[in-house]
C-alpha cells in the first residue's frame, strides 16, 4: 500500500509540473513583443508600416499616415478613412500607392506642395492645410505643425513652409507626427503631446542628440522614434533613448520596428 501511495503522489507531481510548465509557456507566448502598440484602453492601436509610413485604428477611425509602398503593404490593412500626407518626397507621398488603395470613403489631408502633385480624382477628396491650419474630421482635430531645415547644408531639402507634421487629437489625446524637420521653434513649443513620432536621419533631417533635445523641451508622455534610416547610416535609436532618459526618465521611449525588411 505504501508502494501505491508514493506512485500515486510521484503521478501527482509530474501531473502538476507539466500543467505548470504548460502555464508558462502559454504566459510566454502570450507576452511575446508584437510591433503595434495599444493603448492602456485599447482604443488607439499603432502599426508601423515603413520608415514613415504608419497605419493608426483609432476607435473606429483608421488613418493612414504617409502611405507609400505600393497598394501591397496595406492589404493587411483596414480601408483608411483618413490619409494624411507630410511632404512631397517620394518616402512620403506616392500617387500610384493612393492610387492603389480603396480611398472611395477617404478624407485627405495634405500641404498645398502635396495638392499640387495630385491627379483630379481627388480633388474633392482634399483637405488642404498651410502651417499653423486646423480642420476637423471624423471628431479628430488636425492641426499642420511646420516642418523645415535649420542647418545651412540642409536648407535645400526641407524649406520652411513646404510641409506640415501633424498633430491629431481626439478625446483629450493628442498625437504629434513630425514630418521631415529638425529641432525647430515650433515643435519645442508644443504642449501637452501624449504621444511624439520624432524623425531622426542625417542628412535630411536631424540627429539622435537634436531630437532628444527638442523631445526634453516639449515633454510628451511618450517617444516614438520613426523615420530613422539615413544615407548611409541608420540613427542610433539607443543613443536616442539614452539621452532623453538621461534628462528625463518620465518619457517612455517606444521603439517599434519601422523597417521590418531590412537588415538594421
Amino acid at each position: 500500500m505504501k508502494k501505491i501511495s508514493v506512485s500515486l503522489v510521484l503521478l501527482s507531481v509530474l501531473i502538476l509540473g507539466c500543467k505548470e510548465t504548460n502555464k508558462t509557456k502559454i504566459a510566454q507566448t502570450e507576452t511575446l513583443p508584437s510591433n503595434e502598440a495599444v493603448t492602456e484602453n485599447s482604443d488607439l492601436k499603432i502599426i508601423p508600416i515603413a520608415h514613415a509610413t504608419t497605419v493608426l485604428e483609432w476607435d473606429d477611425i483608421v488613418i493612414y499616415i504617409d502611405p507609400v509602398g505600393g497598394a501591397e503593404a496595406f492589404s493587411s490593412q483596414k480601408d483608411p478613412d483618413l490619409i494624411l500626407i507630410t511632404d512631397i518626397h517620394g518616402d512620403h507621398f506616392n500617387l500610384e500607392t493612393l492610387q492603389g488603395l480603396n480611398t472611395m470613403k477617404s478624407k485627405i489631408v495634405v500641404p498645398q506642395a502635396v495638392a499640387d502633385k495630385m491627379s483630379d480624382e481627388f480633388v474633392p477628396q482634399l483637405d488642404i492645410l498651410n502651417n499653423g491650419d486646423t480642420k476637423e474630421r471624423f471628431d479628430i482635430s488636425i492641426k499642420a505643425i511646420p516642418m523645415y531645415n535649420l542647418r545651412e547644408e540642409a536648407l535645400k531639402f526641407h524649406e520652411k513652409g513646404r510641409g506640415n507634421g501633424y498633430v491629431l487629437t481626439k478625446g483629450g489625446e493628442s498625437l504629434y507626427f513630425s514630418g521631415d524637420t529638425e529641432d525647430i521653434p515650433e515643435m519645442r513649443a508644443l504642449e501637452n503631446i501624449d504621444k511624439a513620432f520624432i524623425c531622426m536621419n542625417l542628412p535630411y533631417t536631424m540627429t539622435e542628440e537634436s531630437a532628444a533635445n527638442a523631445v526634453l523641451e516639449f515633454e510628451p508622455k511618450q517617444v516614438y522614434p520613426y523615420h530613422y534610416r539615413g544615407r548611409p547610416d541608420v540613427s542610433d535609436v539607443a543613443k536616442f533613448k539614452k539621452i532623453v532618459n538621461d534628462g528625463n526618465q518620465d518619457i517612455e521611449v517606444v521603439q517599434l520596428d519601422w523597417y521590418p525588411n531590412e537588415d538594421y
